[in-house]
């Protein structure tokens, strides 16, 4: 494959630029815009520079997939609409949200320096990539930020047995000038969706704990998880109440979809989900008044005092595995580098 700079028996690793040249042609071959291409493919190279794989190049197949399906719009144009003082609204159109995001930003950061504190909708969207690529552009502003989303109904909630609620990510920023920002992003299930489709496609079973059979049993079996059991919440109930949080307010809130809605939209195309996503962005130099860069600077001594204990503050390893993957290229394997190639065919 020409976008490869370093090939090995079962893989290589390809560049940054490698690896979005790849996605835009793939995208675009497919039939997307190359506003959308370019702004999917971003998000998507992103995740792969972090080794972050199941929200890396692995989502092409689904996003393509959910094209087929009919189930986003490949060329679509969001609109962004100015709400209130402290509120943007962004319609994608049925198109995939990073563009969406990427064109609301700026109104979104204006509102949040001028009032404090300002939140996004993003409506009817179709979602596949990771959360925290987006907080990244805000914490670079020097912006606090939280953002979530509902999937489909692919978990049970505690207590249940039965997929109710979405995976329902959930991610927090905090800017550390002249520093990588801390920024964390997981679901709130006992692990990402994708994750356990990785597992599948590897023919690997999954712990025990991530999942139940369609009775409701513990389950180690992928597919069965994925095709008829339900997904289960990290912390038992804990994780459902967040998820359970999540639905409320990136989904009625705002005005979009929960996420048992979502999959009834999608009424079995197996598609990404299409819902609604939250996005709230904070100035500290509103809410901490005049000493903000001191009150801020405090927090150092959280995160040193942290590292002291042995302990690891999230993104880390993100941050490690980009910074290798800047010097040798991102690992793709060579499974998945095939299955990509035949989209170009």
């Amino acid at each position: 494959m020409k976008d490869t700079d370093t090939t090995v028996d079962n893989g290589a690793y390809l560049t940054r630029e490698a690896l979005m040249s790849l996605s835009r042609r793939v995208l675009e071959h497919q039939g997307f815009s190359a506003e959308q291409a370019r702004a999917l493919g971003e998000t998507l190279v992103a995740a792969q520079m972090d080794a972050s794989h199941s929200h890396g190049l692995y989502r092409l197949l689904g996003i393509v997939q959910t094209l087929r399906q009919g189930a986003a719009v490949a060329d679509a144009v969001p609109e962004v609409e100015d709400v209130a003082a402290g509120v943007v609204r962004v319609d994608a159109g049925g198109g995939f949200s990073p563009l969406a995001f990427e064109l609301g930003l700026p109104l979104l950061v204006d509102k949040a320096r001028d009032a404090g504190v300002a939140l996004m909708a993003i409506n009817h969207c179709v979602h596949s990539t990771a959360l925290w690529v987006e907080l990244e552009r805000l914490t670079e502003q020097g912006l606090v930020a939280i953002a979530c989303n509902p999937t489909q109904a692919y978990m049970a909630p505690h207590g249940g047995s039965r997929p109710l609620l979405g995976t329902n990510p959930l991610a927090f920023g905090w800017p550390r000038p002249g520093r990588e920002p801390l920024v964390f992003d997981f679901a709130t299930s006992a692990i990402a969706r994708g994750d356990i489709e990785l597992h599948r496609r590897e023919g690997k079973p999954i712990p025990e704990g991530w999942g139940v059979d369609r009775d409701g049993a513990p389950c180690t079996d992928p597919e069965e998880v994925l095709d008829h059991g339900a997904m289960l919440p990290f912390g038992q109930h804990k994780g459902s109440a967040l998820a359970l949080m999540v639905e409320l307010i990136a989904g009625p809130m705002i005005g979009d979809l929960l996420s048992v809605e979502s999959s009834e939209h999608d009424a079995g195309r197996a598609g990404l989900p299409y819902h609604g996503e939250l996005i709230i962005a904070i100035d500290p130099a509103r809410t901490a008044g005049a000493s903000s860069e001191a009150h801020m600077a405090r927090a150092e001594r959280l995160f040193d005092e942290l590292l002291g204990q042995g302990a690891r503050l999230p993104a880390q390893r993100r941050y490690r595995e980009r910074a290798l993957s800047e010097s040798r290229g991102a690992w793709v394997p060579q499974a998945l580098l095939d299955d990509i190639e035949a989209l170009l065919a």
